[in-house]
């Protein structure tokens, strides 16, 4: 929604204050320039990518016009669930999850909380650790290592699509040139014309460089930055699993594990001490 409205406004304080000063929009409605700038950005950028990254960006685009996932009632569920998983643990050893987390579509412990279970990343990334837990003979040390990496190559991997088009927007000004060049091309070409004709292919080719710019700093750019803020919030989850889980493995109580992992959260989402400390006794109330 910010991203619509920032795109509103942008536009809006553009082409308005161009035609407050006397312009005629139609003047910068030049569908050749357009499709060689378009056309000749969507060429390189294709030729730069290979195929995953190609979908990769298909795929995020749509992301960046919605609002974030990961919210304060996602925080919630999430550290109610570690919640319970850590108790479960501590009263019947990590063995008494093992059927949980081998099929937590069909366990009752998951079922409770299905924003979470709904997560495909995070539920793999959650169970994954806990049969380590289960299974391994990592300790808290090696585990966190082993974290760290599995994080930072998902962050990198969100990181792809935002990388080409941040590629593609610092290339729009030059494509923008480029057009403006073959605009100045076909004027020299029309020097026996009369100058009204003159002003309008000038017009058209300068109009090619305005286009770059503006698709470049106020269309590829901010989509972009909001791209990379949707990646850094979709690592935050897993940081917060992390330090939870190894506050767990270093025998902290279920409640201080969790608490370990709520300090891992933006201000702006993580529920307070007594948000959660209430949440929690009610889910036992029940």
């Amino acid at each position: 929604m910010f991203l619509i409205i920032g795109y509103v406004v942008a536009l809006g304080a553009i082409f308005g204050g161009f035609m407050l000063e006397g312009g005629a929009i139609t003047a910068l409605i030049q569908p050749y320039e357009l499709l060689m700038i378009g056309g000749g950005a969507f060429g390189a950028f294709f030729a730069a990518t290979f195929p995953r990254t190609f979908k990769a960006v298909i795929k995020a685009l749509p992301l960046a016009f919605k609002g974030s996932k990961y919210n304060k009632a996602v925080y919630m569920e999430l550290l109610s669930l570690l919640n319970e998983l850590f108790i479960k643990i501590r009263q019947g050893g990590l063995m008494s999850i093992e059927g949980d987390v081998d099929d937590p579509t069909a366990s009752e412990l998951f079922k409770k909380y299905p924003r979470i279970v709904a997560d495909h990343h995070v539920m793999e990334f959650l169970t994954d650790y806990l049969r380590l837990m289960i299974g391994g003979n990592l300790g808290a040390f090696e585990m966190e290592n082993l974290m760290d990496v599995d994080i930072d190559t998902h962050h990198r991997e969100m990181e792809i699509p935002i990388h080409a088009l941040v590629r593609t927007a610092d290339g729009m000004p030059a494509f923008g040139i480029v057009a403006a060049v073959m605009g100045v091309v076909n004027t020299m070409g029309s020097v026996d014309k009369p100058p009204s004709v003159l002003g309008e292919l000038i017009a058209a080719a300068l109009v090619g460089t305005f286009l770059g710019i503006l698709l470049g700093y106020a269309v590829l750019s901010p989509l972009a930055s909001r791209m990379e803020d949707r990646a850094a919030e979709g690592s935050k989850i897993f940081e917060c699993i992390k330090v939870a889980l190894l506050a767990t493995m270093n025998a902290y109580p279920p409640q201080v594990a969790v608490e370990f992992g709520r300090k891992v959260l933006y201000s702006t989402e993580r529920p307070s001490f007594q948000e959660l400390d209430n949440h929690l006794r009610e889910l036992k109330g029940k």
